[in-house]
């Protein structure tokens, strides 16, 4: 299984009274979207299954992959990253499944697939916003769930 963890991009910080999840992109986090956007779409199968957090700053991120996307709940901020995992289906999700969510919950995800750590301990990694990492889940037979990181990407990269 191929799980891609997308960070959703700069967004607006948010003003007096205004919910969390209604914060917009700002300009650049425009550009980074962009940018990393057609960096995936010259990459992913046709056959991913993308989903969104229900913030605006993510369905705004993932606006210009122009795919079919599933709004999430389980991806929404502070939900945590055993519902992250489970809604992806992580390890064993017929197809590749492209997550755009926030921090910390990408980060606790990476410390524990990637790192090793321990759900209940796991320190998250920075993912830097409009930042991925693209991972792939190996079994072979008789061995344990392998993690091999295929590619890590920020809008800075051309």
């Amino acid at each position: 299984m191929d799980l891609i963890l997308w960070r959703h991009a700069e967004a607006v910080d948010a003003a007096p009274g205004m919910d969390d999840m209604s914060r917009v992109l700002t300009t650049q986090g425009e550009r980074h979207a962009e940018r990393v956007a057609q960096w995936l779409n010259e990459r992913l199968p046709s056959e991913v299954k993308v989903l969104v957090s229900p913030a605006v700053r993510t369905r705004q991120t993932v606006q210009a992959l122009r795919r079919r996307v599933e709004l999430c709940d389980a991806l929404a901020p502070r939900q945590g990253v055993q519902a992250m995992l489970q809604a992806t289906g992580w390890p064993d999700a017929p197809q590749p499944v492209l997550v755009v969510g926030h921090q910390p919950s990408l980060g606790m995800a990476l410390a524990h697939l990637v790192g090793g750590q321990p759900l209940a301990q796991a320190m998250p990694w920075r993912v830097r916003k409009a930042g991925l990492w693209w991972l792939r889940c190996e079994r072979r037979p008789h061995e344990r769930v392998g993690v091999v990181v295929l590619a890590v990407r920020t809008p800075e990269l051309q």
